[in-house]
């Protein structure tokens, strides 16, 4: 279960796609340095962003790749 955490928005999502999809759409209302948008796989931050870095951030190692993964898989269900 994927959840995405703002100061103003918490929901969670069966899917990666969902979830990186919804916390990419909250992007332009974080404006301050201090917000940042977060996406938890159960317990574990895996994404986040902020005004402070110019990308998205991907946390922990095979992270980045271990989503992408799971991009193609959710992404090839869909086209079925």
């Amino acid at each position: 279960m994927f959840r995405v955490i703002t100061p103003k928005f918490d929901q969670q999502y069966s899917r990666w796609t969902d979830a990186l999809e919804s916390a990419k759409s909250l992007i332009p209302q974080c404006k301050s340095l201090l917000e940042d948008i977060r996406i938890y796989d159960g317990e574990e931050i895996i994404w986040v962003y902020s005004r402070s870095h110019k990308y998205p951030q991907y946390i922990g190692a095979g992270t980045y790749n271990r989503l992408a993964n799971l991009f193609i898989q959710e992404t090839l269900e869909e086209e079925q």
